[in-house]
């Protein structure tokens, strides 16, 4: 069925851009607040990626960029790779916002006609006018690239389907541009040693020197690969995506609502990035939550991914970010059996959909000849730790298993539902997660560490 807007919609998506436009207004008349300027332009990126997600689907769909929904009766056929018309939308908004988060550079602290470099006596108020932080417009363009790359290596994905040990690796790529500005421009290559451990090594900072960089290569392959992984089921990839990236906003608010805190310009990067994908996420969120209109395509989750592996390393709070990750590190975990081939690995591992009772049940990986000693007994040790479902044949040799995914797991422990069920719980796994993960950074941290970065 042809999606339409309504009129309702329209009126609704007509007045919030022209709001949205007026609260960009204000910083040509105001301050200049950039923060302002993000916000606006997120409102504009919601509303466009609605209405093109909405006139976009059917072309989609006749260029062969559709799938089924097995998990519906009807087993409706939907348009995918939508998640990349989003992406296009926050590239564009990104690109557009670049002056405004520059602006008093431009306007209030440097004196015009081209002399951006120059460093001079405010004529009225006899302030020193600083100079213009080249270092930051590097950082704020190579995260741009990264995310570009990133972007069109999802869309290859889409289109030619891939190969996962191929494909795992393509984050590292696009993550170049980022990696080399950090190394130019922040260079910074220590960790703090928890207090407990500082006098049996030495020192309270230790340096990882080129091993950081691999860190922060392998964030940028966890971030996409992982919310990648922990699909299958209508809303979970932008919903997971939605609620992190809110956690990162707060924890960057907490940063900013301190006055004169060392971080505060970093913490405004990470927002700056943040706003506009909150905006096209909760566009692709309405059309993609249950039951949906749309799929996301492997596109939205590398694209998701990278953005946050970007304002966490550009940031500097990459260990934050991975606090906010328990889910999908869990689920990486627990995958990793069938992503390394031990147990037998599906192409698709999504729940099984009983057309019967319209519930969700957990999917099965069958072996095709009995598995070796040991992977029985790991697999029976799950069995007893309920973390995994086995059937057996009459000699009680292990013929199938449940699928190791988070969302399995989840219809394991708590019986088939619907799958709109089955997304709200994981969801709300997700933010209790979340909201641990914060509480550990900024007051569990202070067992380990002499103080909390917020007091600084």
């Amino acid at each position: 069925m042809t999606q339409k807007i309504t009129t309702g919609w329209f009126i609704s998506l007509f007045t919030i851009v022209g709001a949205c436009l007026g609260l960009i207004w204000t910083v040509f008349i105001g301050d200049g607040e950039p923060l302002i300027a993000s916000l606006g332009f997120s409102g504009i990126a919601f509303s466009a990626s609605y209405c093109l997600i909405v006139w976009l689907g059917d072309s989609f769909k006749r260029v062969g960029l559709k799938g089924k929904d097995i998990s519906k009766a009807d087993r409706r056929e939907l348009p995918e790779t939508m998640g990349a018309v989003c992406a296009v939308v926050y590239l564009m908004c990104m690109i557009v916002f670049l002056p405004f988060a520059f602006y008093e550079y431009f306007v209030i602290l440097t004196s015009g006609g081209g002399n951006r470099d120059a460093t001079i006596e405010g004529v009225e108020t006899g302030r020193l006018l600083h100079r213009f932080p080249h270092n930051k417009l590097g950082e704020y363009l190579s995260a741009i690239l990264s995310l570009q790359s990133m972007v069109i290596l999802g869309v290859a994905d889409d289109l030619f389907d891939i190969r996962w040990r191929h494909k795992l690796f393509l984050p590292v790529i696009a993550a170049i541009p980022m990696l080399m500005v950090y190394y130019v421009d922040f260079g910074v290559t220590n960790i703090v040693v928890p207090t407990s451990l500082q006098e049996y090594i030495g020192t309270a900072l230790l340096d990882l020197s080129w091993g950081y960089y691999l860190y922060m290569a392998a964030i940028a392959i966890f971030c996409p690969n992982s919310i990648n992984i922990l699909a299958g089921i209508n809303g979970i990839e932008v919903s997971q995506s939605i609620i992190i990236g809110s956690f990162i906003a707060i924890n960057d608010l907490l940063y900013i609502s301190v006055e004169g805190h060392p971080a505060t310009d970093s913490h405004l990067f990470s927002l700056y990035f943040l706003l506009p994908f909150l905006g096209v996420s909760l566009a692709l969120w309405w059309h993609n939550w249950y039951p949906s209109k749309v799929f996301v395509g492997d596109t939205y989750c590398y694209f998701a991914g990278m953005t946050f592996a970007v304002v966490g390393i550009l940031g500097h709070f990459s260990k934050t970010l991975l606090l906010l990750f328990v889910p999908q590190i869990f689920n990486f975990i627990y995958s990793a059996p069938q992503l390394f081939r031990l147990v037998p690995c599906p192409r698709h591992r999504l729940p099984k959909f009983n057309a019967r009772s319209g519930l969700m049940e957990p999917s099965r990986a069958p072996f095709e000849k009995p598995p070796k000693w040991y992977i029985a007994l790991i697999l029976g040790i799950l069995e007893k730790l309920r973390l995994i479902r086995v059937w057996r044949n009459k000699e009680g040799v292990i013929m199938e298993c449940s699928n190791l995914t988070l969302i399995n797991l989840w219809i394991v422990t708590f019986g088939p539902m619907r799958e709109d069920k089955a997304t709200m719980g994981l969801m709300g796994l997700q933010i209790a997660c979340s909201i641990i993960g914060l509480l550990i950074r900024h007051k569990a941290a202070l067992l380990v560490f002499p103080h909390d970065n917020l007091s600084i």
